[in-house]
């Protein structure tokens, strides 16, 4: 299965986020029990009031130089499997190689 898929113009793929994970660092692309791929995050801020969700959303735009504006959360808010929607000005191929 692709770790990434276009729809209306926006990248979109999935994050496996762990809260309080002591730092923040995207890991590497990882294949779920479903066979779906996702790629493997941890920030240090923890999972209360929406605190781990922007600070993923900044570690993405930071690792990306996008804009946060420019990334969503749009299915998952309160999970740790998060769909992520990006603007498809960030290259794919970078985002697709991640952490290989």
């Amino acid at each position: 299965m692709a770790r990434l898929r276009e729809l209306d113009g926006r990248l979109i793929f999935q994050v496996r986020l762990t809260p309080k994970g002591g730092r923040d660092a995207l890991e590497r692309w990882m294949t779920g029990a479903d066979g779906k791929e996702h790629l493997k995050a941890r920030v240090a801020a923890p999972p209360e009031d929406g605190k781990a969700n922007a600070a993923l959303i900044a570690l993405l735009a930071k690792s990306l130089g996008v804009a946060k504006s420019s990334i969503a959360i749009v299915a998952g808010d309160t999970a740790r499997l998060k769909t992520i929607a990006i603007e498809s000005t960030v290259p794919a191929a970078r985002l697709q190689t991640w952490g290989d």
